[in-house]
């Protein structure tokens, strides 16, 4: 009784902590993203260094509160030669939301600060479009072949949209990531789809080969990220309240060239399906490795 009332009291404190901390740190990203709003070049190159810098801040802080309040022991390794001047795009397998914390702890201040690729539509999110915007996350475009049907004149402006929008990246590092699966790991939907994997779904290579027909040409490095929990799958509760007791975390880097080699990545990628076959299949022995190396670990993919 009272250890469960600890974890709760615990979880509560944290949870607060990351509130606080969130809004703390909000309020500058805000106010620097009016600042950055006139269409001047060399201007919004300068405001997105303090804006990056109060993003790497509140993770920072968030860290803190980890270190604080739980007892997670944490195994990293491969680590040892990113850098934060580099351009990479990072993938890995997705189990749960705590998949996002544990990212951006083992990578603060190792590599650039985490974006997204984000639909166009979300721009219009009030507040939180701006602010996404203003910290440089790329923003996509994507025409549905029905739409293409009915509108041939635009067929590749999408990638066109998108790979100007990412122009900025040639003179500033950053990290893209990717969760490669598309949803979180569940038995159920392992299930439903047959998944040839013992712990991970099936991998999506859509998103990654937008990325790289998009960025091939800037990204320099891939991040290969394999994350176990060996007592079991946490929820964010679980995690905020301490009860996870450890976490491993495998990190594979390899230059981007070695993937894109053989023109992979070309204006044609996504009308030529001898291209997407090399490519599902490269990324399928990818997940086969990552697979064998949770089936080592022992991993048991179950809620705690």
């Amino acid at each position: 009784m009272l250890k469960a009332v600890g974890y709760h009291l615990r979880g509560t404190v944290s949870v607060l902590g990351y509130f606080f901390n969130t809004v703390f740190w909000f309020i500058p990203i805000f106010i620097l993203s009016l600042l950055k709003l006139p269409p001047v070049q060399w201007w919004r190159r300068i405001v997105s260094y303090p804006l990056d810098a109060c993003a790497t801040a509140w993770i920072t802080v968030n860290n803190l509160n980890q270190r604080l309040l739980s007892r997670t022991r944490w195994s990293v390794n491969g680590i040892s030669s990113l850098a934060p001047d580099d351009w990479y795009l990072v993938i890995a397998n997705h189990q749960s939301w705590v998949d996002i914390l544990v990212l951006q702890r083992i990578f603060n201040r190792k590599i650039p600060f985490l974006k997204f690729f984000l639909k166009q539509e979300l721009i219009w999110v009030p507040v939180l479009g701006l602010a996404w915007w203003a910290l440089d996350f790329p923003f996509m475009r994507r025409y549905s072949k029905s739409f293409l049907a009915k509108n041939p004149h635009l067929k590749g402006k999408d990638m066109e949209t998108t790979r100007k929008a990412c122009e900025k990246f040639k003179s500033k590092p950053v990290s893209i990531m990717n969760f490669v699966e598309g949803t979180r790991f569940t038995k159920s939907k392992h299930d439903r789809q047959a998944s040839p994997f013992t712990h991970l779904l099936k991998p999506k290579a859509g998103g990654v080969a937008f990325v790289l027909s998009a960025m091939g040409e800037q990204l320099h490095k891939l991040i290969d990220v394999t994350i176990d929990y060996p007592a079991g799958v946490p929820s964010y509760w679980d995690f905020v309240c301490g009860k996870v007791k450890e976490i491993r975390v495998n990190v594979s880097v390899m230059p981007i060239k070695d993937i894109v080699q053989g023109g992979f990545f070309n204006d044609t990628y996504f009308t030529d399906p001898a291209q997407k076959a090399r490519f599902q299949q490269w990324l399928n022995e990818r997940w086969q490795q990552k697979d064998q190396h949770l089936a080592a670990l022992n991993s048991t993919q179950a809620p705690l």
